[in-house]
């Protein structure tokens, strides 16, 4: 497991003294770690990489149909485990331009935790897909993450602690400076759900309605001129933003918020931190989350 395998097949290598496995694979990038039991982790490592092996190549031979709005996938039966669980994330955003691809970091989070966690005993776990995280916490366990303004640094601006009792084992982050396009114009959204797979679709979606339609100060260019595969085909996604006024800023950020809320009443979401040119505004269900901002 500490070498890289053959050309073009998942590589794995420890961090952090065997405290962390670093699995890779073309685009994905996985930061594992585990504690419990030495016997109970190396069996649950071993479930990670037996199942993370064959996701990259599932997805692929899937690809074409999980580039497809969700409104065109009503009898679509996919076969690999993540893409399937892709496919369950957006199912109830038919109302939406979504497509499962706005879920596939945070479905990939997940499916490798269940892989495994699946039969062992384990204090806490947790699959960080360059920073869409899925979590297993048990009664005496907790996770504390920092919160970032902007997908560009890795600066922490704000943090949060999930406890055991919370309905919270997703996050997931999107903005316009990330690695998949923005239809908006946010720096970061990140969002608390039930899972990672949740969490990433709706950031996609919230961060997509922090929008100022029509400014002159935001650029924009046809997804596919940028990524000619896009699944976002000819629409139209932000590639610069000028400096905003304060009352532009909290005029985008408003209309995330609203949308956030509206995630939250529906039971798709937990919470929402929104961050725009240094301008923040939050949507929680619950009140005893509480993210505690840095000066």
């Amino acid at each position: 497991m500490d070498c890289a395998r053959q050309k073009n097949r998942a590589s794995y290598r420890w961090l952090d003294d065997k405290k962390c496995l670093h699995a890779q694979h073309g685009p994905i990038d996985l930061i594992i770690q585990i504690d419990g039991s030495e016997t109970e982790c190396k069996l649950a490592y071993k479930q990670a990489v037996a199942f993370f092996d064959s996701v990259l190549t599932d997805l692929v031979a899937e690809l074409d149909q999980l580039r497809l709005p969700v409104v065109d996938l009503t009898s679509q039966r996919f076969c690999g485990k993540v893409a399937r669980h892709m496919q369950r994330s957006v199912a109830r955003y038919k109302n939406e331009y979504v497509t499962p691809m706005a879920s596939v970091a945070g479905s990939v989070a997940d499916c490798t935790l269940e892989a495994m966690c699946h039969k062992r005993k384990l204090k806490r776990a947790f699959v960080n897909n360059g920073g869409d995280i899925a979590l297993h916490l048990t009664a005496d366990s907790c996770y504390t993450m920092g919160i970032c303004e902007s997908t560009q640094t890795a600066d922490y601006d704000a943090s949060i602690q999930i406890d055991h009792p919370d309905a919270i084992r997703g996050v997931a982050t999107s903005g316009w400076h990330g690695r998949s396009h923005s239809l908006g114009i946010a720096d970061a959204v990140t969002v608390l759900a039930g899972n990672a797979a949740s969490a990433d679709v709706a950031a996609t979606l919230i961060a997509n309605r922090i929008d100022l339609p029509g400014s002159a100060k935001v650029r924009r260019t046809a997804a596919n001129e940028l990524t000619p595969d896009s699944d976002l085909g000819d629409r139209a996604v932000t590639v610069a933003v000028e400096s905003l006024s304060k009352v532009e800023k909290i005029q985008a950020l408003s209309t995330g918020q609203s949308y956030a809320q509206t995630l939250i009443s529906k039971g798709l979401i937990e919470g929402a931190f929104m961050s725009l040119q240094g301008q923040r505004m939050v949507a929680v269900r619950d009140q005893s989350i509480q993210w505690k901002q840095t000066a």
